[in-house]
């Protein structure tokens, strides 16, 4: 079977995304995995699939590079509003389900095959502030660490510690190295299933953002700076919660090709 698939990129954080809405591509890990490899395969932070849904305009599933899926995917829910307007899917705004729960995504602007997409996430009430590091879920879980010098910091290895270490080996984390300089927020971040540093982690900068504002340290909207590019986090306090929040930023489309699916 041949499947037509499209590579997109949202601040380096990079996706394999196939329109499945007529359910050809089965989500097997090994498939996922192979198809992510950057030697053997198209290569990829990971692979999403753009699903039919009865009362919105499609469902998003994402899946990390290792093939497992996983609940959410902020740059990558930038990146299906872009596909499914090329699709002809929806127009400049849209609304999809994902395993955290609902979101909409708006194409403020673009060109050719470059857009600048803000995505609206979910509230984020699971909060827990320790000495030295916060843990937020933004969808996914966090690990936020505020650091004094993020050039030195070697996010692979330093990340794959606390990811690995007795509290969170099991269900895995996302770590999140921080340091605000001139009021902008600098983040690196270490991405669980891909198992090492990625440019840009969409649910990790806006927890990052949130750690911030209740450190005092920044104030919404916070412009945030990765290695793979520039974004920016708003969001609305509502008691020790926050809503309305949204992750914007720029998204282009890379290449498409096929590949084919041997039973």
């Amino acid at each position: 079977m041949i499947i037509q698939f499209h590579k997109y990129e949202g601040t380096g954080n990079d996706f394999i995304m196939i329109d499945n809405r007529n359910a050809n591509f089965k989500n097997d890990a090994s498939t996922i995995s192979r198809l992510c490899d950057r030697k053997f395969g198209i290569g990829a932070d990971g692979l999403i699939l753009l699903n039919p849904s009865g009362d919105l305009d499609f469902a998003m599933a994402y899946f990390n590079a290792d093939g497992q899926q996983a609940e959410m995917c902020a740059n990558g829910g930038r990146c299906i509003i872009a596909f499914a307007h090329s699709l002809g899917i929806i127009d400049k705004k849209g609304t999809f389900s994902a395993p955290d729960g609902l979101h909409s995504g708006l194409i403020e602007h673009q060109s050719d095959h470059r857009f600048y997409i803000s995505l609206g996430m979910s509230d984020v009430s699971v909060i827990q502030r320790n000495t030295d590091h916060f843990l937020i879920n933004t969808g996914v879980p966090h690990y936020i660490k505020f650091v004094s010098n993020i050039e030195n910091i070697h996010v692979p290895e330093e990340g794959r510690k606390i990811r690995n270490s007795e509290a969170f080996k099991v269900a895995g984390i996302n770590v999140d190295f921080c340091q605000i300089s001139h009021r902008r927020l600098f983040v690196r971040t270490y991405e669980r299933g891909v198992e090492d540093e990625t440019l840009s982690c969409g649910t990790g900068v806006t927890a990052a953002s949130i750690a911030a504002y209740i450190s005092d340290k920044i104030s919404s909207p916070v412009m945030v700076k990765t290695p793979g590019g520039e974004l920016k986090v708003s969001f609305e306090p509502d008691g020790k919660a926050f809503k309305n929040v949204f992750l914007s930023g720029a998204v282009s489309k890379v290449f498409q090709g096929e590949f084919a699916l041997f039973s």
